[in-house]
């Protein structure tokens, strides 16, 4: 029960990643508010969460929306009186949200856009939201979900870009935190069997990561075992970064 009494604010959380961490957060003891877009998701999440007896609210939230993003720590401090954990689990690759297939100089703008809103801007919200509480209570641990991707480069040019990015933001909130107490991380998987299609993706060992495989450095991170480690990025990719692959 490494997180009995902390509060853990998920986004990106009625599916995948977001959705497994936070689960596994209320099994260790935290309050967990799941934010997703999908609003009939995320409250389905939160309530089987609660079920097993967890501790779990749910809100509607879209990353592109600051009003929202702020809305939801707020409603985790009136709730739960702290925000301890924050991870920003939402995104993804925008041409295959958008089902497109353009090359990127063909690609609509609004579909760009999305990629980088979702993937960078969401992220960047809940850093602003989230980090004058963390001040005033002198701790907390920010956790973004980067990817390889960002490490060495992707065909979906803007997920490529705000993949990175997410390295540089961790390092960021890292420096702005530090005197506070407060932690950053950067998690960039390779594939990760949360659709099936990843199992197609080539890495060094030869499958796909199981998501827990993921979650367990994420837990990890948040706990008080990774005390000491601030502002770096884990590639956890089964060796697919180190180049070669055909």
């Amino acid at each position: 029960m490494r997180f009995t009494d902390r509060v853990a604010i998920v986004s990106g959380a009625a599916s995948g990643i977001g959705l497994l961490s936070a689960q596994r957060l209320a099994a260790e003891g935290a309050k967990v508010v799941l934010t997703d877009v999908n609003a009939g998701a995320v409250e389905a999440a939160a309530e089987a969460i609660r079920e097993q007896g967890g501790q779990a609210v749910a809100m509607e939230v879209d990353v592109r929306c600051y009003d929202q993003v702020e809305a939801a720590v707020e409603a985790a401090v009136e709730r739960y009186g702290s925000a301890d954990i924050l991870l920003n689990c939402a995104g993804g690759a925008s041409s295959r949200v958008w089902g497109r297939s353009e090359p990127f100089h063909e690609m609509p703008i609004e579909v760009i856009d999305w990629g980088l809103d979702v993937n960078l801007k969401g992220a960047v919200y809940f850093c602003r939201a989230v980090l004058g509480q963390m001040v005033r209570q002198e701790s907390g641990v920010v956790i973004n979900m980067g990817s390889v991707d960002g490490v060495t480069g992707s065909w979906c040019l803007d997920y490529g870009a705000a993949k990175s990015a997410m390295i540089g933001l961790t390092k960021s909130v890292a420096l702005y935190g530090a005197s506070h107490g407060i932690r950053s991380c950067c998690v960039s998987p390779g594939p990760v069997l949360t659709r099936p299609e990843m199992a197609n993706m080539k890495t060094r060992l030869g499958r796909a990561a199981d998501p827990d495989e993921i979650v367990n450095l994420i837990l990890y991170l948040c706990s008080d075992d990774a005390a000491f480690i601030t502002g770096a990025n884990y590639v956890i990719d089964g060796g697919r970064s180190i180049g070669g692959m055909a």
